[in-house]
């Protein structure tokens, strides 16, 4: 990533921290493997989702890998940010 952006917007930004969470966990394969991210889910999204249950984690997993190689790539990672974020949504929408 660049040194130095021009401003961004808050949604921008916002992305930017989910490309660097994701990097941040996978590290250099960029990819990652059940463990690495059970850890993302529970250290950076435990408001919206926790995994305490291995059962939990492998269903979880075979859900995002789409190509079975046994690892989640970041294309597969997106998919998770948007369900959750899709599911948590109804949390904030105003009730008339």
């Amino acid at each position: 990533m660049p040194d130095t952006l021009p401003a961004v917007s808050d949604l921008e930004s916002s992305m930017l921290t989910i490309i660097q969470t994701f990097h941040q966990y996978s590290g250099q394969k960029s990819n990652l493997k059940k463990a690495d991210l059970k850890e993302l889910i529970n250290n950076e999204m435990n408001n919206f989702i926790k995994i305490k249950e291995n059962d939990t984690l492998d269903k979880l997993f075979a859900d995002l890998d789409q190509n079975g190689d046994l690892e989640i790539d970041f294309k597969e990672f997106i998919a998770l940010i948007a369900m959750v974020t899709s599911a948590c949504n109804e949390l904030f929408v105003p009730k008339v």
